[in-house]
């Protein structure tokens, strides 16, 4: 039996382990069996009932001893298991991967989630994992621009960008969005205005904070903004948050609700969502999931958005799903939101009809085929 070895830190929230999840989900229906090694997280029972077996590993570490003997650990499972591809999802875990792989040699796949920051040659040589598989998987095409102008890759390399559930956004039970916009604490009537990303300060809480203050007062009163996240032990920066709504005056109009698990009613809540980057997005999960749902989405212009969201130059605005703006610019999130508030019902409906359609490009069964693929060509 063909049997495939994920390999992440671990398996909490975000694109990541979500792709994990649903790659070793895509195995199990082709008949083949699905390893994912990581050290653990709420993600893990997902996995297990699709059918996906979990390896408990300290694989989140850094440290370059426990590194050498996840290595180690990994040659033993390779051949225990009789592991057809290791595929390894992030830096630190990938070397370990990449020894193991070379031990024992099974084919080294790796799949190039992030703009890695690269300010030193120490930096390099650590991020150059993640273009020494004999299969390079990029997230998007600027993430493969960013590995070609990095560093010579080693095996053939690969365009997939990350896959969305576009049928279980499209359609989720009404009785569920209002769950989720009652545990939120928002009343009937009012619109959210959302921000779906974890705490951390790239990704731009702050602008969006800044920008729903500057609304105007009659278009702001009936709003609520969404701040949806795991901060992941950030306490500093939610202290900073929580200081900057009281700053505004926003108290009773922003909530700082913590790690969301439905994602489809969560988007499907939302009158607009906002996501703010101030560093490049290597693609951008959160405005494919809001045009699959229909919502006016407003992004900033960097990194792989411009993949994800039509918007000016790129087609006319009448023919838009989303707006792209300057990044780490409040004034000009708190235009676009105001002209994405204001709305009417037709242009709404257009714009969730062009939305819709460009999500499908970005879909779940299509990331899924072209990994196999991959997978395919490795084994062959």
């Amino acid at each position: 039996m063909t049997t495939i070895l994920q390999v992440v830190p671990e398996l909490e929230t975000g694109g990541v382990e979500r792709t994990a999840v649903d790659i070793a989900q895509a195995c199990k229906a082709r008949g083949w069996r699905a390893l994912v090694a990581s050290a653990g997280g709420r993600l893990v029972d997902e996995l297990e009932a699709a059918g996906g077996e979990h390896i408990a590993m300290p694989l989140a570490t850094k440290n370059p001893f426990i590194m050498g003997a996840n290595a180690g650990r990994l040659a033993e499972i390779i051949r225990r298991e009789k592991v057809s591809i290791i595929h390894a999802r992030s830096r630190a875990p990938a070397w370990s991967a990449l020894y193991a792989a070379r031990k024992t040699g099974t084919p080294f796949a790796t799949t190039y989630h992030g703009a890695y920051g690269q300010k030193n040659a120490l930096k390099a040589f650590y991020n150059s994992v993640m273009a020494r598989g004999d299969a390079v998987i990029a997230n998007s095409h600027y993430t493969a621009g960013l590995i070609r102008a990095r560093h010579p890759v080693a095996g053939e390399m690969t365009v997939i960008h990350r896959g969305t559930d576009i049928a279980a956004i499209s359609d989720v039970p009404e009785a569920r969005i209002n769950a989720l916009r009652e545990s939120w604490g928002v009343e009937s009537g009012k619109r959210i205005v959302l921000q779906l990303a974890r705490l951390t300060a790239w990704k731009g809480q702050k602008v969006t904070i800044d920008a729903f203050a500057g609304l105007a007062t009659d278009l702001r009163k009936n709003c609520v903004l969404i701040l949806a996240g795991d901060a992941q032990g950030r306490n500093d920066y939610v202290g900073e948050l929580e200081a900057r709504i009281a700053g505004h005056g926003l108290g009773e109009q922003v909530r700082l609700v913590g790690h969301c698990a439905d994602v489809p009613a969560a988007m499907n809540a939302a009158d607009v969502v906002a996501v703010s980057s101030v560093e490049p997005e290597a693609f951008g999960r959160a405005a494919v999931e809001a045009q699959a749902a229909g919502r006016p989405v407003i992004v900033s212009d960097l990194g792989a958005v411009g993949e994800t969201v039509q918007a000016p130059p790129q087609v006319e605005a009448t023919q838009r799903s989303g707006w792209r703006i300057p990044a780490n610019d409040p004034a000009a999130l708190t235009l676009t939101l105001g002209e994405a508030l204001s709305l009417d019902a037709e242009a709404r409906l257009a714009l969730a009809r062009r939305a819709k359609a460009n999500a499908a490009d970005f879909s779940l069964e299509a990331m899924c085929e072209a990994t196999l693929e991959v997978y395919d060509r490795l084994i062959g």
